[in-house]
């Protein structure tokens, strides 16, 4: 599991971006990867899974 922070999201339209804390690569995360809920600023710990268009955050959880 990786961890990083919240960097946005938007509720609303159900996406958003995490900043790896290791690498401060950031992830695309949609609402249907989410375990918790999770708003701006959250560290959270995440997997990564390919998706369309690059590596998405998944199974994103707040710590």
């Amino acid at each position: 599991m990786k961890t990083g922070k919240v960097k946005f999201f938007n509720e609303s339209k159900g996406f958003g971006f995490i900043t790896e804390d290791d690498s401060n690569q950031e992830y695309f995360v949609h609402v249907t990867g989410l375990i918790d809920e999770i708003h701006e600023g959250d560290s959270v710990s995440f997997d990564l899974k390919e998706g369309r268009k690059g590596l998405n955050a998944v199974d994103v959880k707040v710590i």
